[in-house]
């Protein structure tokens, strides 16, 4: 751990190298009034909007829109499967089965899906966001999105098959977070609180109306991104059944978030602490940390380090940003690079070199700067990728 002073308080870095448009970010958290104790910043930090991604603040009295992001609850959840080996053929087959079961991108279902595998839309308010969009979030429950979002299926050092699905909240987190984070921009000047507007983190009182509004939906989409991605977990498995008349049995199921805020106790106060692209890592508990689709992924079990405010990564994190990956990496050398391995990988244009491996950290150095962070329960290796 690293620790810079410049600041109002302390910035804890357990990375080695930070871009510096993500320091800057780090900076403006650090100088918030209502920032407490210090900021830390993962080693899968980068640049994000308002906050770096790989970041964790915690607040006092408020809540920041943008400290939570746009997607909603996004996260991981992995799933060990009874078995063992699936032949190259095998596992081609389940991946165009996977493409019929899950729309990818910016595609939804045709119909809307049984309400019964939604959240329960309890406590929150009445004709807000949720209310709004409602309707629409049946057709994308059970969707994957695009950008980073994958499903993988793996092999863990156990000899087993893992699933593994990242994914969030769909349309309807972005919608209450670009609701939320526009009310707040617009409170805060008609309160003059002095906050640079340049750095993107409006923010809400607790005792406001408008900031229970907005813990009350992004709780909601929370649960829901949480219901998306056990939904496709279950679609993913009844396609691994047919083709290969197994499944999971009784095994292992992990679900984790890295973007949500949750009121928290640290270093003896109640905190309202915001993880925006990190993952809770409290002592014992199981988590999930992606590489690149070319790289190893990792069950882990928190530390429960109190500096992290019980923290880790969300996965390797960008070392380019995707227009910039698009032009510099070469597409022969990447797809080589994953044929090498016998991954069936999602590498086919220029226009997906943005999720090329080398548009990524190396994980086992992300790995190694958390080490006080986290436990590494199980090394996933990748078979086969399906992206967003």
């Amino acid at each position: 751990m690293k620790v810079i002073t410049t600041e109002a308080i302390p910035i804890k870095l357990w990375a080695e190298t930070v871009e510096e448009g993500a320091l800057q970010q780090a900076r403006n958290l650090a100088r918030l009034p209502f920032a407490f104790r210090h900021v830390a910043l993962m080693p899968d930090v980068h640049e994000g909007y308002g906050m770096p991604i790989g970041g964790v603040l915690a607040t006092r009295d408020v809540i920041i829109p943008n400290a939570v992001g746009v997607d909603i609850g996004c996260g991981m959840c992995a799933q060990k499967t009874d078995l063992r080996e699936i032949e190259p053929k095998i596992l081609k087959q389940i991946l165009g089965g996977i493409r019929k079961s899950i729309p990818l991108g910016f595609k939804r279902h045709k119909e809307k899906q049984d309400a019964a595998l939604m959240p329960i839309p309890e406590d929150i308010p009445r004709n807000g966001i949720v209310d709004r969009e409602y309707d629409h979030a049946r057709e994308q429950i059970g969707t994957l999105g695009g950008g980073n979002h994958f499903i993988e299926i793996q092999r863990g050092r156990d000899g087993y098959i893992w699933l593994m699905v990242h994914s969030g909240s769909r349309n309807l987190g972005h919608q209450v977070a670009e609701h939320y984070n526009k009310l707040a921009k617009q409170l805060n000047e008609k309160w003059h609180t002095g906050i640079d507007r340049s750095a993107n983190l409006a923010f809400l009182p607790l005792a406001t109306e408008e900031a229970r509004a907005y813990l009350q939906e992004m709780q909601y989409c929370v649960d829901f991104a949480f219901s998306n991605r056990k939904l496709m977990m279950g679609r993913i498995l009844e396609v691994l059944h047919d083709h290969t008349g197994s499944g999971c049995g009784e095994q292992q199921f992990i679900n984790i978030a890295h973007n949500y805020a949750a009121m928290e106790n640290h270093f003896r106060q109640n905190v309202l602490v915001h993880r925006k692209g990190a993952t809770r890592a409290q002592e014992g508990e199981l988590g999930i940390i992606p590489g690149s689709q070319g790289t190893k992924s990792y069950i882990v079990r928190g530390r429960g380090n109190t500096e992290s405010f019980q923290s880790c990564s969300h996965g390797a994190g960008r070392v380019m940003g995707r227009k910039q990956a698009q032009r510099e990496l070469d597409l022969e050398s990447e797809k080589e690079r994953l044929d090498k391995q016998g991954i069936i990988h999602s590498i086919r244009s220029v226009d997906d070199l943005d999720e090329a491996p080398s548009a990524y950290k190396n994980i086992q150095d992300v790995m190694d700067q958390q080490a006080d962070l986290v436990h590494i329960v199980e090394e996933l290796s990748p078979l086969a990728v399906v992206k967003g």
